[in-house]
C-alpha cells in the first residue's frame, strides 16, 4: 500500500480558497479542482477583483461559494485551512503570498500548500504547537527514496487507463476522476491514482510526480498502480504532454504504469500550446498515433490503445460544443464528449467494451 500522506488536513475542516488575481485563469486550477471535488465544506474563494459576488457569477465557473477579498474575511466566515489555489508557472512561491499565509497562519488556520516550495521549513514557526490540528501540508513533498521501475505493471489483468494531453491543464485530472466516480457508483471495482498536487489535495493520496527525481519517477508510478493492482479499473492521472517542451512527466507515466489504453484530453479552442503560442497542436489523430506509438516503445511491455478524447469545452455554447465534438469524432474516428458538460457514460460505456 502507498504509504498514508502526512499533514492530511480532516475532512470536517472549512476551507477558504487562496485565488487572488487568478480566480478566471488557467493558474487557478489548484482551486478550481479543489472546489469541485474536496470532500471538505468550502466557505469561500478570495480574490479581491470580484468580492461580493459568487464564483459563478464572476466567472462563469459552476460553484455558488462567495468571493471576498482578504484572509480576514474568510477567518470570520469560521474558515480553518487556507488553500493556496493558484499553480504558477514553474511552481514557485510568489514573495507576495507573504502577508496572507502569515496573516492565516497567525489566526489559527491551516495551510494547504501545492507548489515546489517547503512551506513547513519557511513558514512553520508560526504554527501554534498547543493546537495538533494546525497544520502546513506540502503536498508535493515527495518520499526520499522510490523503487526503480522493472515493468511489474505489465503483468497485472486489470485495465488501466492513462491520461494524456495536448498541453497541461487540460482536464486529464477531471476526465480521471469522473470515469473514476462512474465507475464506482456502477459498482465496478476502481481506484483513481493522483500524480498532481490537485488529485493529491482531493484523494488524499497519490505521488507528487513532478517533485521526484527523474531516475525514480518511472519507480513511483509503478508502485502507485502496484498498490492498486487488486482493482479491476485503474485510472492514472496524467501530467504534461508529449507536444510540451518543458514537460517530461508522459514517458515515467506510461513506462510506470504500463497502461492498457488512454484517453486524450484536450481543450476545445486550442490550437496552440497555452505558454507557447510558438507551438502549434498536430492534428489530433496524429497526436494520438505518437502516444500510442510511445506506449509501446518505452519499455513498458504493454501496447495502449487509445479509446477516446475528453473534450473540454468551457466556454462556448451548447450548439458550438456540439459542432466541435462532431469535428473531433470525425477527425479521429474516436468517441469524444466533454465529462463537465455530458457527463463520462459515452467514454465509461466504450472501455467497457473495448474490455469485454
Amino acid at each position: 500500500m502507498v504509504p498514508q500522506l502526512k499533514h492530511m488536513i480532516k475532512s470536517n475542516k472549512k476551507l477558504a480558497i487562496y485565488m487572488e488575481g487568478a480566480l478566471e485563469t488557467e493558474n487557478g486550477k489548484m482551486g478550481l479542482g479543489v472546489m469541485r471535488y474536496s470532500l471538505n465544506p468550502i466557505m469561500c474563494a478570495i480574490d479581491s477583483r470580484y468580492a461580493g459576488q459568487t464564483v459563478r457569477e464572476a466567472v462563469g465557473q459552476p460553484f455558488d461559494y462567495p468571493v471576498v477579498s482578504s484572509v480576514a474575511e474568510a477567518h470570520a466566515m469560521a474558515c480553518e485551512v487556507l488553500v493556496l489555489g493558484i499553480a504558477p508557472s514553474g511552481g514557485k512561491f510568489p514573495d507576495a503570498w507573504d502577508k496572507p499565509v502569515k496573516d492565516s497562519l497567525a489566526s489559527g488556520m491551516s495551510l494547504i500548500n501545492g507548489l515546489h516550495d517547503d512551506l513547513n521549513a519557511r513558514f512553520g514557526h508560526l504554527l501554534n504547537t498547543g493546537n495538533p490540528d494546525q497544520v502546513i501540508w506540502d503536498v508535493r513533498k515527495p518520499k526520499k527514496n522510490y523503487s526503480i521501475a522493472s515493468a511489474q505493471a505489465a503483468q497485472l489483468k486489470n485495465t488501466r487507463v492513462l491520461l494524456i494531453g495536448t498541453d497541461m491543464a487540460v482536464g486529464k485530472m477531471t476526465t480521471g476522476l469522473e470515469l473514476y466516480r462512474w465507475f464506482k457508483n456502477q459498482g465496478f471495482s476502481a481506484d483513481f491514482l493522483a500524480t498532481g498536487q490537485i488529485g493529491i489535495t482531493v484523494t488524499g493520496k497519490g505521488i507528487p510526480l513532478d517533485a521526484i527525481k527523474v531516475d525514480q519517477a518511472c519507480g513511483a508510478v509503478e508502485d502507485l498502480v502496484m498498490s492498486a493492482k487488486d482493482r479491476d479499473f485503474v485510472f492514472i492521472e496524467g501530467q504534461g504532454s508529449l507536444l510540451h517542451p518543458g514537460s517530461t512527466a508522459t514517458l515515467p507515466l506510461m513506462r510506470g504504469s504500463c497502461a492498457t489504453h488512454l484517453i486524450l484530453c484536450h481543450r476545445a479552442k486550442m490550437n496552440t500550446l497555452f505558454d507557447h503560442p510558438h507551438i502549434k497542436v498536430p492534428p489530433l489523430d496524429e497526436f494520438i498515433t505518437l502516444n500510442e506509438a510511445v506506449a509501446a516503445a518505452c519499455g513498458s511491455l504493454t501496447k495502449a490503445t487509445c479509446i477516446g478524447v475528453a473534450l473540454n469545452t468551457f466556454g462556448m455554447s451548447t450548439e458550438e460544443a456540439d459542432h466541435k465534438i462532431a469535428e473531433i469524432e470525425n477527425e479521429t474516428g474516436l468517441t469524444t464528449t466533454d465529462v463537465i458538460r455530458y457527463g463520462p457514460d459515452k467514454l465509461a460505456k466504450v472501455l467497457l467494451e473495448k474490455v469485454g
